[in-house]
C-alpha cells in the first residue's frame, strides 16, 4: 500500500497501519514542500516525523521530533546571537546533518532518505515526493513567507491571502515514487493538511493522472467545520474551499474512489456520495494506539471492497 503523508495526522494512522499489515508492505510518499535549509542543514519535517515513527523514536506527546531530545546546541547558538527561528533538538539535528552530508556528497534526496531508512533499521519504504526543491509560500497582508515562518515563527496567526508552491511546475515525481506506483494499486491519502501537506504531492506534474488509475481512499482531516489540528481551515479558505470534508473531497477531486469521514461528521456523507465518492464513517480522532489500529483495519477492509 502507498500512503501519501504530511505531518501529525498521517503518522498516527501509519502507527496503526504497521500493526495491521507488514511494515515492508508500506510505502510512504512524503510531502517535501515544507523543507528548508537552516544553519547549513536541510530540514525535512514531514519525512523526519515518519522516520522517527518507524524507528520508535517519535515524541508521541507532540507527534513530531525525538522523544526526550535535548536542545543544548540550539541554546548555545541562541546565546551567541544566532536565532534559528525554530527549536531544533540535538538528536534531530544529527539527522539533519547526516542527510545534508549525503546530499553534499552527491546523493539525491531519494537516495539519502533510503540510506537513512537503512541506517535506522526501518523496513517500510519512505520516499520524498520529489528530488526537486518545492517550497510552500504563504502570502499575508504584510509579507510573503515560507510556510515554516508562517506556522512556527508566527504561530499560524496572520491572515492568509494566498498559498502557492514555488517550483511545483518544474518539479518531477521522484523515481522511487514512480517505481512504487508501477507496482502498487492501493493509495491511501492520510489525514494531513490537504493544502500544504497532501496538495503538493498530488500537484506534481503527472501525479493526478497516475492516481486516477489507482484505488484511492482519503481520510478527512476535518470534522464538521473544524480541522482536527493545524492551520488547514485557514489555508483551505484561502484556496476557496469550504472548511469541511466536502471541501477536502473537492480539493482532491476526481482521483478519489472513497473517503473516510469521522463518525461525528455524518452530515457531510450525502454530499460526498453525490460527488460519486463512497463515504465511510469511522473514529478518525486517533486518541489512542487502539483507535489508530482499528481505523487502519477498517481502511484495509475498504480497499478490499472498492
Amino acid at each position: 500500500m502507498i500512503v501519501l503523508s504530511g505531518g501529525t495526522g498521517t503518522p498516527k494512522l501509519l502507527d496503526g497501519l504497521r500493526h495491521v499489515i507488514p511494515e515492508e508492505d508500506i510505502t510512504v510518499v512524503v510531502n517535501t514542500a515544507e523543507d528548508l535549509w537552516v544553519s547549513g542543514n536541510l530540514i525535512t519535517p514531514d519525512i523526519d516525523t515518519v522516520l522517527y515513527l518507524f524507528s520508535e523514536r517519535i515524541d508521541r506527546s507532540k507527534w513530531w521530533g525525538v522523544r526526550e531530545d535535548t536542545f543544548i546546541t540550539h541554546e548555545a547558538m541562541k546565546l551567541a546571537g544566532h536565532d534559528e527561528g525554530m527549536m531544533i533538538g540535538d538528536i534531530d539535528r544529527a539527522t539533519h546533518i547526516m542527510r545534508s552530508e549525503l546530499l553534499r556528497n552527491g546523493m539525491s534526496l531519494t537516495e539519502a532518505i533510503r540510506s537513512m531508512t537503512s541506517s535506522f533499521g526501518i523496513r517500510s519504504c519512505v520516499l520524498p515526493m520529489s528530488d526537486d526543491p518545492v517550497s510552500t509560500m504563504i502570502t499575508t497582508p504584510s509579507e510573503r513567507v515560507h510556510f515554516q515562518d508562517f506556522w512556527v515563527k508566527n504561530h499560524g496567526e496572520p491572515e492568509v491571502l494566498e498559498v502557492l508552491q514555488d517550483g511545483i511546475e518544474s518539479a518531477s515525481i521522484s523515481p522511487g515514487v514512480l517505481e512504487a506506483l508501477e507496482i502498487e494499486d492501493e493509495v491511501l491519502i492520510g489525514p494531513s493538511n490537504p493544502i500544504t501537506s497532501i496538495g503538493p504531492i498530488i500537484s506534481l506534474p503527472g501525479m493526478r493522472d497516475l492516481l486516477k488509475r489507482k484505488k484511492v481512499v482519503a481520510v478527512s482531516p476535518i470534522i464538521g467545520k473544524e480541522p482536527i489540528s493545524g492551520p488547514a481551515g485557514k489555508l483551505m479558505s484561502a484556496r476557496g474551499f469550504d472548511v469541511s470534508s466536502v471541501g477536502v473531497a473537492e480539493c482532491y477531486g476526481e482521483i478519489l474512489d472513497a473517503m473516510v469521514l469521522d463518525i461525528r461528521d455524518e452530515a457531510a456523507g450525502d454530499a460526498i456520495k453525490d460527488m460519486g465518492i463512497d463515504a465511510f464513517f469511522k473514529d478518525t480522532l486517533m486518541r489512542s494506539a487502539d483507535i489508530s489500529k482499528g481505523l487502519a483495519e477498517n481502511i484495509v477492509d475498504i480497499f478490499s471492497n472498492i
